[in-house]
């Protein structure tokens, strides 16, 4: 059964959306805002995200930005925004199809299918070497085992799926924490220290959870 993420803060788009689609044997799960979204794509994996770009907390393309650092699922944004600007802003950002409002429920599950077709089939499970430690990140499994917080599973996630690139303090503030925790990197320290002390052999000297001093972190594999 094709998994469909629908993310829009209108209740009543979310609900007529959701309702239709179910009716079509999709399993629906409904984001109210960025974050949510982005943590419910951590964990439930759809197959297809609908996505509003007028979010409460964060911009919908700030969401594609935050997909796109880890996934290839297939993102349709459906909005009432039809500026030119807002299309390439979103497609530039990684969005595969736009969709404004008032839309024809036709054609919008016709692109549901046909994102779909192109969505990449199951890989391995994703697990990563950190030293002496084996993350499983689909089970949340350490071994030997180390027992991690939801919060330092979060932040480790957004870096693993990033490796060898700069993550900003930003942008995992603002996915693990939200956005008005932007500017609180003591938070970020505090949580990169714990995660050494877990998995680093030498957290004085880490060689995978690295520090890059006032820009973010990055794991080196």
């Amino acid at each position: 059964m094709t998994r469909v993420l629908v993310v829009d803060d209108e209740a009543l788009t979310a609900r007529t959306l959701g309702l239709n689609l179910r009716a079509r044997r999709y399993e629906v799960s409904v984001a109210r805002d960025g974050n949510e979204a982005l943590r419910r794509a951590v964990d439930w994996h759809p197959d297809v995200v609908v996505l509003d770009l007028g979010l409460p907390d964060i911009d919908g393309v700030e969401v594609i930005h935050g997909l796109r650092g880890w996934s290839q699922v297939p993102i349709i944004v459906l909005s009432g925004r039809t500026r030119a600007e807002d299309k390439i802003a979103a497609l530039d950002a990684g969005a595969d199809d736009y969709v404004t409002k008032p839309y024809g429920l036709g054609e919008l599950l016709a692109r549901i299918r046909a994102a779909g077709r192109r969505a990449p089939g199951p890989g391995p499970a994703p697990v990563v070497k950190i030293g002496d430690h084996v993350v499983d990140l689909e089970d949340k499994r350490v071994t030997p085992p180390v027992h991690l917080t939801p919060t330092q599973w979060r932040v480790l996630e957004i870096l693993l799926a990033n490796p060898g690139r700069l993550v900003s303090q930003r942008r995992l503030l603002t996915e693990v924490w939200g956005p008005s925790y932007a500017r609180q990197s003591h938070y970020l320290r505090q949580y990169m220290a714990q995660l050494r002390r877990k998995l680093e052999a030498d957290p004085g000297h880490p060689r995978h959870l690295l520090t890059e001093p006032g820009m973010g972190y990055r794991f080196q594999p």
